[in-house]
């Protein structure tokens, strides 16, 4: 089977848990508060493992990652939240620099989590990662003349190329990962060649793009591969295949990878619970939910 090289960032994460794990007593405290940027079905199953093994109730509230920092932002000491999870790197460095977290010197989730991978002051931590990779059509598109996402901007890219739209933190963070590499001008470049590649205007999300592309409305796009999964789970028969850009950038190469994590909130009114929850979370049992 191949192995795609993947491409390590401040914004990304490959996440390797231990066995370690812990037991807590119901005597703790009963309920921890959590926001999440996560949908219910992705994240209710870890809860309710956690309570059965704790006693402690999850509450949790879920919305899109702006609203929920502006949220928190808005409430200051007086959050009822515990905890946020919140998917992209970028999302949980603008939490710690608003000062929404606290640190949490925890050794289970240096154990669990590598230390390149977690915040350098203990604020945030990674718990599941997501390549952002490219997808075509199987009947229109020859593999052999795909290669980075850079190319996409080739003008042999004209009238095929679909997007999801700039103002999703994926691609945005896809964006400043070239610009670490390339420079903002190259960068610039790069991206308005993509713009001038569309075959319709930028689409709403991932799974949508992908749509277009089975459709034969555009050849190629680029997405999450978490999205691909599901779609092809539900029409296996979708003309759409995986390819994995920049393989053969030596010194940097690989496919953009970022991902999902949680941090303590500061003013939370259940710590010892957050704690808890945060350490399950790293665990191996959580992950395998995720």
């Amino acid at each position: 089977m191949y192995i795609p090289s993947i491409k390590f960032h401040y914004i990304t994460l490959s996440l390797f848990a231990t066995l370690s794990f812990f037991t807590i007593s119901p005597a703790h405290a009963e309920q921890v508060v959590v926001y999440s940027a996560r949908i219910e079905q992705l994240i209710k199953p870890m809860f309710d493992v956690f309570t059965e093994k704790t006693g402690i109730q999850v509450k949790f509230t879920t919305d899109k990652e702006g609203a929920l920092l502006a949220r928190l932002k808005a409430e200051g000491k007086n959050t009822p939240a515990d905890m946020l999870i919140t998917a992209d790197a970028g999302n949980l460095w603008a939490a710690a620099q608003a000062g929404l977290f606290r640190s949490y010197d925890s050794q289970i989730l240096k154990s669990n989590i590598p230390e390149h991978l977690r915040d350098p002051n203990n604020e945030w931590f990674g718990l599941s990662i997501r390549a952002r990779t490219i997808v075509y059509n199987t009947d229109k598109v020859d593999p052999a003349d795909l290669s980075t996402y850079e190319d996409l901007a080739d003008p042999k890219w004209k009238n095929r190329l679909c997007l999801r739209t700039s103002k999703k933190v994926y691609n945005q963070s896809l964006v400043a990962m070239m610009i670490a590499e390339h420079g903002e001008a190259e960068t610039e470049n790069i991206v308005k060649g993509w713009v001038s590649n569309l075959a319709t205007a930028p689409l709403s999300d991932d799974t949508r793009a992908m749509e277009f592309v089975a459709a034969g409305r555009c050849d190629v796009t680029i997405v999450n591969t978490y999205y691909f999964g599901r779609l092809m789970q539900k029409n296996p028969d979708l003309p759409l295949a995986i390819f994995w850009p920049n393989q053969k950038i030596v010194d940097d190469g690989g496919v953009h990878v970022n991902i999902s994590g949680a941090g303590l909130t500061r003013y939370g009114k259940n710590p010892r619970a957050a704690e808890q929850l945060l350490e399950f979370l790293s665990s191996i049992q959580a992950q395998k939910l995720f």
